[in-house]
């Protein structure tokens, strides 16, 4: 690996590190998403605030620094001498960035939002295929991450007809759905226990959940 392609891979797991749950809810002045509901970083967790434009501000700053590491990375590549792999690279550390960010002691989201950006990156078809499945088994279902578990297990589909199997990032998509699966597995225990909670649900803090 070259030391232009470390400092891109590096650069996108900084940008990934932002976790924009709690900058907003800080700007917001509101309680630190990690202290309420599943204590999750992420926009369905602010959501169960009662804050409908934190979640949302949430949602679109978690996946803009999806795209904007791809998109940035693919779009600087060929000056540096760097090609599509390293791209695919970029991705997965941006979205690892998320998952255990450094500026927040390593305890990130589940990385749904920004693996929607980092598609976008990849491709505005591959993406749009994610964010209907996403939407149309939200709509169904009214489980957040049934929705997303169901996208991201697709996407890999997805991009094997759009964008082809020999692409390198037809393998990133495998990845980045074994990374979400794995950053879900306390979700998939309640889906099967049949205690998960559902779209718009308001949630206790942590303290009047404990027995």
């Amino acid at each position: 690996m070259t030391t232009t392609a470390f400092a891109f891979i590096a650069a996108a797991y900084l940008i990934g590190s932002l976790s924009f749950a709690v900058i907003v809810s800080k700007a917001m002045g509101m309680a630190d998403p990690r202290s309420y509901g599943s204590g999750n970083p992420g926009a369905t967790n602010v959501l169960r605030s009662g804050k409908k434009i934190a979640a949302a501000l949430t949602l679109l700053g978690d996946g803009a620094k999806g795209w904007v590491a791809v998109a940035l990375a693919a779009w600087l590549a060929p000056r540096y001498g760097l090609g599509t792999r390293e791209v695919a690279m970029v991705a997965i550390a941006v979205l690892a960035g998320h998952m255990w960010p450094v500026f927040f002691g390593f305890k990130g989201g589940k990385g749904v939002a920004t693996a929607v950006g980092v598609l976008f990156g990849f491709s505005l078809w591959l993406a749009l295929a994610a964010v209907a499945t996403w939407l149309f088994m939200a709509f169904v279902v009214r489980i957040s991450s049934l929705s997303a578990l169901t996208a991201c297990v697709l996407a890999p589909v997805y991009a094997y007809f759009i964008l082809g199997p020999q692409s390198p990032y037809f393998g990133t998509c495998i990845i980045i759905a074994i990374l979400v699966i794995h950053r879900h597995k306390s979700n998939l225990v309640n889906l099967l226990t049949g205690q998960e909670g559902r779209i718009g649900e308001k949630a206790a803090s942590k303290d009047e959940q404990q027995p």
